[in-house]
């Protein structure tokens, strides 16, 4: 890691640090109460710069979110060309403000700079009682792989910008990637699950085995089961579309990953597709599995599904099959 070399500071209050990659640190101020921190920010990824701040408040508050936590307020970070209208940034401002407010987090502030790109998100502080946090480090072999949100976000918008899909295609992206995951962080802490974390740039194989190493654990995802967004699958495997990100995570992350042969050869192009704002991957005990879909379904979280297992062994490959 890159801060292999650092001089860190240790502190026996911060319960969640970076070391197995989680979303976000917590740490512990009472025998009651942690902050959970986390700050995420990136170039736009849709054109209508009020749709592209709101997309981005969300996938900051997700983090929190994904760590089972309540967020309490949020500062923006924001970069902006100077030869650009400032109405654009007001109108990225403007969906950031408007997408915290539905979360009920008020913006306490921010800093921005100048760039020769526009880059905007969100440092946000939630809170949660301490040993009450969900990790990505607690999945158990037989546990259920749940997963709230489809894939296709990288698919989608890629296939948009080079103008290989329609807007109503985008559409159902943005509605995704807007969606908070308020709902099924809450669906998830009211059933008691083991760990968590968000889909995002890894893609779901890249953000799994984040979960399997932090839990000396193996996991099987059924490619079958898991769900894709309305067009995402014609645009991967029809017209072999991706963004430059699913390539690089399939590089890093393939030698641990063992394919069914029944599995078609453009699966990887969603499974590895670096998703915005994703859902959230939840591993639950096979009991309560059944209860947290039915859970999801009643908060309006549709499209969630149980995709796979975790397996036992440590270092032991993700396996898909059909």
């Amino acid at each position: 890691m890159l801060t292999d070399h650092l001089n860190l500071v240790h502190d026996p209050n911060l319960l969640v640090g970076f070391e197995t990659g989680d979303d976000a640190a917590v740490y512990r101020l009472t025998g009651g109460l942690a902050l959970v921190q986390t700050v995420d920010f990136f170039t736009p990824i849709v054109d209508d710069p009020f749709t592209y701040g709101a997309i981005s408040a969300a996938n900051s508050l997700s983090d929190i979110y994904a760590m089972g936590a309540k967020p309490l307020t949020a500062m923006n970070i924001a970069s902006f060309p100077q030869d650009l209208p400032k109405e654009i940034l007001r109108e990225i401002l403007r969906g950031g403000a408007a997408k915290a407010a539905e979360a009920g987090v008020p913006i306490v502030g921010g800093h921005t700079i100048y760039d020769k790109e526009p880059k905007y998100g969100m440092a946000v502080t939630g809170v949660v009682r301490p040993g009450k946090e969900l990790t990505n480090a607690g999945a158990r072999p037989g546990d259920v792989l749940v997963l709230t949100k489809p894939l296709g976000t990288g698919v989608i918008t890629t296939a948009f910008k080079n103008d290989r899909t329609d807007a109503a295609t985008l559409e159902v992206a943005v509605r995704h990637m807007t969606a908070l995951n308020k709902a099924a962080s809450e669906a998830a802490v009211a059933v008691g699950v083991h760990a968590c974390t968000d889909v995002t740039g890894y893609g779901l194989l890249g953000h799994l085995r984040g979960m399997l190493r932090a839990s000396h654990a193996g996991a099987a995802i059924f490619f079958s089961r898991t769900p894709l967004m309305r067009g995402a699958w014609e645009l991967a495997a029809e017209q072999h579309i991706s963004p430059g990100g699913t390539s690089r995570n399939k590089e890093y992350h393939d030698s641990a990953v063992a394919w069914d042969a029944a599995v078609h050869p453009e699966a990887w192009r969603l499974l590895y597709d670096p998703q915005t704002s994703g859902g959230l991957l939840i591993s639950v005990s096979p009991r309560k599995a059944r209860r947290l879909v039915e859970m999801l379904h009643q908060a309006g979280v549709a499209e969630a599904a149980a995709i796979g297992k975790v397996t036992a062994g440590e270092g032991a490959p993700v396996t898909v099959t059909a």
